[in-house]
């Protein structure tokens, strides 16, 4: 399983949003400018997020988005299934040999248990101070 653009950036809007939580909302022009990333792109990208409930969007002149849920609630793991689809490294896992088969799952497990354990929290509140490794997963 390889992560598009589509994810990495969801999850930079999230943590964006995140970072701003409870002090109203932020266009998607202010995250673009901010990551040096296409404003355009991160639209088609809100849109599902916004369609999932994870994120509001609030009109006028000082419109923009806020987070749907608390983000301590919010799962890296549901922001990558939502914009790149179901977890899994390989496609037929249930075709494969058993060996080969436990293998692939094995891995899915671990893919899973990272995402689904990493709150949008806990990326928008990580420094790079002393914590190198804080975000290095080994499989």
């Amino acid at each position: 399983m390889k992560i598009s653009t589509k994810g990495r950036y969801g999850l930079t809007i999230m943590i964006e949003l995140a970072k701003r939580h409870g002090e109203g909302p932020t266009s998607l022009k202010t995250i673009a400018g901010t990551h040096s990333l296409s404003e355009h792109y991160l639209e088609q990208l809100i849109a599902p997020l916004r369609n999932a409930g994870f994120v509001k969007s609030i009109r006028g002149a000082y419109g923009g988005y806020i987070l749907g849920h608390e983000p301590a609630k919010i799962t890296a793991g549901d922001i990558i299934r939502i914009l790149e689809g179901p977890i899994t490294p390989v496609e037929g896992i249930e075709e494969e040999e058993p060996a080969k088969r436990e293998l692939w799952i094995r891995i899915r497990d671990a893919i899973k248990d990272v995402l689904d354990n990493t709150t949008i929290e806990d990326l928008a509140n990580h420094t790079d101070e002393g914590e190198s490794d804080a975000y290095m997963f080994y499989i």
